[in-house]
C-alpha cells in the first residue's frame, strides 16, 4: 500500500499556529461581539419602554372608559415617539397618530419618519404578532424586534390598566403599541462586527507571522539535520552538525555528531580489516601458484597411471587428480576476485557475433546436445569475448548441476543493448536465496542440491557483466525453473570512457 501524502512539517506549523489564532480571536471577537449587542439592544429596550410607559402615564384618568376612534389616536400619539409610529386598540377598533397631533420631525430624519399623507408614520398591526399581543391582552407589558419596512424595529407593547378605588387593577381593554428604530443600534452593532472581523484578520496575519519565525527556528537545525544524515548516507563519514545553544535540539546535534564520529571510526576500522583480508587472500593465492602447478604436473602423471595401479592407489590418486584440479580453480577463482577488489580488472574488447560465441562456449564445454540454444544468427556487440564466455559458462554450468532439463539459452537484441536469458525447468531458487545468489561463497540453498564449485562462480560472472556496464539478475518462471538473464551494452564503454 502507497503511503498516504503527508503534508509537511512546516505547513503543518503554519496550519496549527493559524488555526489556534482563528479559533481564539473567533472564541474571544464572539464573546465579546454577543456581549456588546446584548447590552446595547438591553438598554435601547429598557430605554424605550421606560420612555413609553412615562408618556403612557400623563394619559390618567382616561375620559371614557370606552374611548372611540378619536381618543384612541390621542392615546397614540401620547405614547408616539420622534417617529411617530403608535397605534391604540380597543375591542377590534384600532387607531394610528392622527397627522395633527404627530410629533415634529427629528432634524435630519429620514425613511422611518412619519411623514403628512404618507403610510411611514401608520404603525400596521400586522407587524406585531399574535404571540404579543396575547401577552399584552393579558395585563402585561412586552416587546419584540422585528424587521419592517427594511429596517430593524423594537415593537412595545403595554395595556392601559384601570385602578380601583381599593387600589387592585384591571385591564380596561386599550392596548397600545409603538415602533422604535433600532436603526442606530445596528449601525453599532456592525461596527463592533466589522471590529471584529479586523482584529481577528489582524491576529491571524500576526499568528502566521510569528509561525514563520518559529517554523524557521526549529524548521533550520531540522534541515540542517537532514542534510547531514543524507550526506553520511552516501558516505561522508566527516559530516557534522554545528551546535548552537542548550536547547533539545542541540542535543540531538550533539548526538549525531558522537553517532557520526563513532560510525566514521567503525567504517575505518572495517575498511582497513577489509582491505587487509583481500590483501591477505591475493597474497595467499598467489603464492600458491607456484606449487600448484607442481602439484598440478604431478597429479596428471597420477591420473595417467590410475588406470594401471591396484584399486585402492588408482583411487586415491584419481581423487588426488580430482581435488587438485578443483583447487587449482579456487585459487584462480580467488585471484580473478582480487582484481575485481584491486580495480586492476580490464576489458579486452573485440567486435563478436553473439550467437557464434554462445555456440562456442557450449561446443568447448560439450553442452552442445545438452542445452537448447534461440540465438539468431547476425547479432553483433563490442565485448570482451573471454568475460563473457565466463559468464555464460556460470549461466549454464551452474542450471544444468542445479536445475532440470530442458535448458535453453535465448538472445535478444535491441539497438543498443542485448539480453542473453538461460532457463531451467527444476524447482527454482527459494524466495530466501534470490537475493544472496550473488554473493561471494554462498552455496546454501534448500530448493537445490549442495554444490560443489568455490561459490564463487555467479559471484565472478556479475563482476565481469557490470565491468562491462551490464548487469546478471536472477528470477523464478512463473510456471517453474529459474531464469538468469545478462544484460549487456551492445558497445561496451573503453577502459578509458567508463560506464555509458
Amino acid at each position: 500500500m502507497a503511503p498516504r501524502p503527508s503534508l509537511g512539517l512546516r505547513t503543518r506549523l503554519l496550519f496549527a499556529f493559524a488555526l489556534l489564532c482563528v479559533v481564539t480571536a473567533a472564541a474571544v471577537a464572539g464573546g465579546s461581539y454577543v456581549q456588546a449587542r446584548t447590552a446595547i439592544l438591553q438598554r435601547a429596550q429598557d430605554a424605550a419602554v421606560l420612555a413609553m410607559t412615562s408618556r403612557l402615564q400623563a394619559l390618567f384618568p382616561l375620559r371614557s372608559a370606552a374611548p372611540g376612534l378619536d381618543e384612541l389616536g390621542e392615546i397614540a400619539a401620547a405614547a408616539a415617539d420622534q417617529n411617530g409610529f403608535a397605534v391604540a386598540v380597543y375591542r377590534g377598533m384600532h387607531a394610528p397618530v392622527p397627522p395633527s397631533l404627530a410629533p415634529p420631525l427629528a432634524p435630519g430624519s429620514g425613511a422611518g419618519r412619519w411623514r403628512p399623507g404618507g403610510k411611514a408614520g401608520i404603525l400596521d398591526l400586522g407587524v406585531v404578532s399574535p404571540e404579543l399581543r396575547q401577552v399584552v391582552a393579558g395585563g402585561r407589558t412586552a416587546w419584540q424586534r422585528v424587521v419592517w419596512q427594511g429596517e430593524p424595529y423594537l415593537i412595545i407593547g403595554t395595556p392601559l390598566l384601570i385602578i380601583e378605588q381599593d387600589r387592585t387593577t384591571r385591564v380596561s381593554g386599550v392596548e397600545v403599541y409603538t415602533a422604535r428604530s433600532l436603526l442606530a443600534e445596528q449601525h453599532s452593532i456592525d461596527e463592533l462586527a466589522a471590529r471584529a472581523w479586523f482584529i481577528g484578520g489582524a491576529a491571524l496575519a500576526f499568528a502566521i507571522v510569528l509561525a514563520l519565525l518559529a517554523t524557521r527556528g526549529v524548521l533550520g537545525p531540522v534541515r540542517e539535520l537532514g542534510r547531514a544524515a543524507r550526506l553520511l548516507g552516501e558516505g561522508e563519514m566527516r559530516t557534522r552538525i554545528a551546535v548552537r545553544g542548550s536547547d533539545e535540539l542541540a542535543d540531538v546535534a550533539r548526538t549525531f555528531n558522537n553517532t557520526a564520529a563513532e560510525l566514521e571510526r567503525l567504517v575505518k576500522q572495517l575498511r582497513e580489516m577489509e582491505a587487509d583480508a583481500r590483501r591477505f587472500v591475493a597474497d595467499v593465492s598467489h603464492e600458491l601458484r607456484t606449487p600448484l602447478a607442481a602439484l598440478a604436473a604431478v597429479a596428471d602423471v597420477l591420473e595417467e597411471e590410475a588406470a594401471r595401479l591396484p584399486e585402492p592407489a588408482g583411487r586415491a590418486a584419481r581423487l588426488v587428480s580430482q581435488e587438485t584440479l578443483n583447487l587449482t580453480a579456487l585459487v584462480n577463482d580467488l585471484i580473478e576476485i582480487s582484481r575485481f577488489d584491486s580495480g586492476v580488472a580490464a576489458l579486452a574488447l573485440n567486435g563478436v557475433d553473439v550467437a557464434e560465441l554462445v555456440r562456442a562456449t557450449l561446443r568447448v564445454r560439450g553442452w552442445s546436445e545438452r542445452v537448447r540454444t534461440e540465438v539468431p544468427p547476425g547479432v553483433m556487440a563490442r565485448l570482451d569475448p573471454r568475460r563473457v564466455d565466463v559468464i555464460l559458462a556460470n549461466m549454464v554450468g551452474n542450471a544444468l548441476r542445479h536445475g532440470e532439463p530442458p535448458v535453453s539459452v535465448r538472445l535478444c537484441a535491441d539497438p543498443r543493448w542485448i539480453a542473453l536469458e538461460v532457463r531451467d525447468h527444476g524447482s527454482g531458487l527459494d524466495e530466501a536465496v534470490l537475493p544472496q545468489v550473488f554473493d561471494r561463497f554462498y552455496k546454501a540453498s534448500a530448493a537445490r542440491a549442495r554444490s560443489e564449485g568455490s561459490g564463487l562462480g555467479l559471484a565472478i560472472a556479475r563482476e565481469n557483466a557490470r565491468l562491462h556496464g551490464g548487469d546478471l539478475t536472477a528470477t523464478n518462471a512463473p510456471d517453474g525453473g529459474a531464469i538468469f538473464t545478462l544484460r549487456l551494452p551492445r558497445r561496451a564503454p573503453d577502459p578509458d570512457e567508463g560506464p555509458e
